[in-house]
């Protein structure tokens, strides 16, 4: 079965939901749709590889955060420091719905911020991924049946 499968794909799908979910300014649904659309690569493998990559970016958020509380913002090359709006509201949404806010990391703005301020707050890891992955699934889950829908 693995010898028919075309890594090349979903490698791309990785690359993109991976950056797409870091404080890098970078979008992966239309990679994900176009994957879909081209029928480049098995819809569940797409998926999968979507969801855990665009999580594991996310886990990259968190460990910076966890980064600045121990050493300070000024530690980080600057390409990666927060956009000091985007950072105080990301706090802000955090501070008002704390822990279900992680189900809508997913959102374009505030998303990636979100999960960089869980970190600063030692936000629990388990619960972080947990939560991150299925708000992040659930996103591509809605690409996905919204594409089969159409097509």
């Amino acid at each position: 079965m693995l010898e028919h499968l075309d890594l090349s794909p979903l490698g791309l799908m990785a690359g993109a939901a991976f950056v797409a979910a870091t404080l890098l300014p970078a979008q992966s649904e239309a990679v994900f749709i176009g994957l879909l659309a081209t029928k480049s690569a098995d819809p569940l493998a797409l998926f999968l590889t979507a969801s855990l990559a665009n999580t594991a970016g996310s886990i990259v958020n968190w460990w910076l955060g966890r980064l600045i509380t121990r050493h300070g913002v000024e530690k980080l090359p600057a390409r990666l420091r927060p956009d000091p709006i985007r950072f105080g509201q990301a706090q802000a949404f955090f501070g008002r719905f704390g822990w279900p806010s992680l189900l809508l990391a997913w959102l374009p703005v505030v998303g990636d911020p979100l999960t960089f301020v869980a970190g600063t707050l030692n936000y629990p890891p388990g619960r972080f991924i947990a939560l991150v992955l299925l708000g992040k699934a659930g996103r591509y889950a809605a690409l996905w049946a919204g594409w089969v829908s159409l097509a």
